[in-house]
């Protein structure tokens, strides 16, 4: 992956093999593409908190407002808080989706 807007795109390659060349990688469950702008990982970590939200409505009977809470800092806040002091959204669209 080639990083910044001035970076000349050399091919780089391994013993005799080229490397390909891709604009968006996941590492460590952190998606991080070539522009360094976050929205495939905001939009990723909403859709897993909002699967997440849907088990708890499917199979969850007791809805009362203490229950509701642990459910949703035990289940569903780490989905959104993980890794999150490096992909922090700073986008006001990116804010507003998580």
């Amino acid at each position: 992956m080639h990083m910044g807007y001035n970076n000349t795109c050399h091919r780089y390659s391994l013993n005799v093999s080229i490397l390909e060349s891709v604009s968006e990688e996941k590492d460590l469950g952190v998606h991080i593409s070539n522009d360094l702008k976050w929205e495939k990982q905001c939009s990723q970590a909403v859709a897993k908190a909002s699967k997440v939200l849907g088990l708890i409505k499917r199979n969850f009977a007791d809805r009362s407002k203490e229950t509701i809470i642990l459910l949703y800092k035990c289940l569903v806040k780490p989905h959104l808080e993980y890794c999150c002091p490096i992909w922090n959204p700073h986008y006001i669209k990116n804010i507003k989706l998580v």
